[in-house]
């Protein structure tokens, strides 16, 4: 079923992610780190739909999405630059992608990040982030998204990564086997993994190798 959602305000995040703050649709309910497809509501972009994850929270009476821009082609979220206030979405019912199944490691990759930002506010807003910790992979620091907000989380551990520049107080690379032996000491409770399909590949099989159980890793559906 399709939704149409009105922006209501557009902000800058990084150099090239936004957050599109959106009317809600009335009896719309979703579960932290679920997505739905959304396109614009333009004559020739209303069947180029793509999945996004709902950065607000289901008690929320706005929407919320936290979108990369990709600028090396002339897809959707390059389209979204020039997308203003007031202008229309069309969105889909939720589905999917990565839901809370208890207390553990968030392991996010760039743009990967979007479903924990809900999953870790509802947590936090419940006062349930004490123990948790997030790994966050970027290129370089201009890249992490929301650092500000993840870093004043009470309760959240946050490691970074960045794999094109060197950083005090963060690792220099990616979350590889040999960083993960290093920063992970207990292989109980939920491993969450999102992000470009070769690092969650590469983590995925860097968990099983440290102990972790299969079924104790979290993928997107």
């Amino acid at each position: 079923m399709s939704h149409k959602i009105i922006i209501q305000s557009k902000s800058k995040v990084t150099h090239n992610v936004w957050a599109f703050t959106t009317t809600r649709p009335d009896s719309y309910s979703f579960e932290p780190g679920q997505a739905t497809e959304v396109s614009i509501d333009r004559p020739d972009w209303r069947q180029e739909g793509r999945p996004f994850t709902f950065t607000s929270l289901p008690g929320d009476e706005h929407l919320e999405f936290t979108i990369k821009a990709y600028r090396d082609h002339d897809g959707v979220t390059h389209k979204l630059d020039d997308v203003a206030p007031g202008e229309a979405l069309l969105i889909g019912d939720p589905w999917g992608a990565i839901t809370y199944q208890g207390p553990g490691t968030f392991i996010a990759g760039g743009a990967g990040i979007t479903p924990f930002l809900a999953i870790l506010r509802d947590l936090e807003r419940k006062g349930e982030l004490s123990g948790q910790q997030l790994l966050f992979g970027n290129q370089k620091a201009e890249d992490i998204i929301l650092k500000d907000e993840l870093d004043a989380m009470d309760g959240l551990k946050v490691i970074y990564a960045l794999s094109d520049e060197k950083r005090s107080g963060m690792y220099y690379g990616h979350f590889d086997q040999d960083t993960l032996d290093e920063i992970i000491d207990d292989t109980k409770g939920k491993f969450y993994v999102c992000g470009p399909d070769k690092m969650v590949e590469g983590v995925v099989a860097s968990l099983k190798n440290l102990g972790v159980a299969p079924i104790d890793i979290v993928t997107e559906e």
